[in-house]
């Protein structure tokens, strides 16, 4: 731990407050500075890297406060209220959960007169996030095979476009008492729509695949972010073929059941509202 974490307890005067956490691209320390709960996070790959600096760059709006940032070292305001996005959906409260998600986003989304004296990092346009999308699609065809021709729909009339988190589910929007904020972004840029389409494939499967569950939050979420609602299930049915490519290019094959599911739920549903 000393070797990760040690040089930035030191430096930013840290007492411990947790074990470490660790993850596939960072370590984590719960901490504490001058007697505040905070969250040191060292990022140890390029992604989590990015992120960092897009959290710097937020400066509280929508996302989680940096108190300090140093190379790979992030410190920023620790979540410590009891409710949760996911116990709310489980919960019966499925409509609540997304509105308040879809506050957080529009936060995120707002333009900012500061910027936490960090300037914009170079973010990853949606064309490039995509880029898996289509020899999975190539390889695998049915339901893959219309993602892909949505996918290229949408990124050939791109719209509103903004800094995107490029992550945005249940659990990466956490209580922080009287706000919810944010975590853990991928650093992308592009039409805002994507950034909700994610939600449809959360917070588990039994509920992502749920009957009616799909077409009411696809009205949910179009009505609390402005989202014209055909447009939303096209994003909906691009980023669920794009993370079954994921899954299906690790061979993943029974991860990937969820996001394919999502997809042909969201193109019936483009089918049975088609005018």
């Amino acid at each position: 731990m000393s070797e990760t974490f040690g040089k930035y307890l030191r430096r930013w005067k840290l007492t411990l407050d947790g074990d470490p956490i660790i993850s596939l691209g960072s370590r984590l320390l719960p901490v504490r500075i001058e007697g505040f709960p905070a969250m040191l996070k060292v990022a140890i790959d390029t992604e989590e890297k990015l992120g960092g600096l897009l959290m710097t760059w937020w400066d509280g709006q929508g996302a989680a406060q940096v108190f300090a940032h140093e190379d790979d070292a992030l410190l920023m305001e620790r979540a410590e209220g009891t409710n949760s996005l996911v116990d709310m959906v489980c919960g019966g409260r499925d409509d609540e959960a997304s509105r308040l998600i879809c506050r957080t986003v529009a936060e995120l989304h707002a333009p900012r007169s500061t910027h936490g004296g960090c300037p914009l990092p170079d973010l990853v346009p949606l064309a490039q996030w995509f880029r898996e999308l289509e020899p999975a699609a190539a390889t695998h065809g049915r339901i893959l095979a219309d993602c892909a021709a949505m996918a290229r729909e949408l990124l050939a009339s791109e719209r509103e476009a903004v800094v995107l988190h490029g992550d945005i589910h249940h659990g990466n929007i956490l209580d922080f008492g009287s706000r919810w904020l944010a975590i853990d972004p991928k650093g992308l840029i592009g039409e805002r729509g994507f950034d909700y389409a994610n939600l449809f494939c959360n917070p588990e499967a039994e509920i992502a695949t749920a009957p009616g569950r799909l077409a009411r939050q696809v009205d949910v979420v179009a009505e609390a972010a402005g989202l014209d609602r055909r447009r939303l299930l096209k994003w909906i049915m691009a980023y669920a073929g794009l993370s079954a490519a994921w899954f299906l290019g690790d061979g993943e094959w029974e991860p990937a059941k969820t996001p394919l599911a999502v997809a042909e739920l969201a193109a019936a549903e483009l089918a049975r509202t088609a005018s």
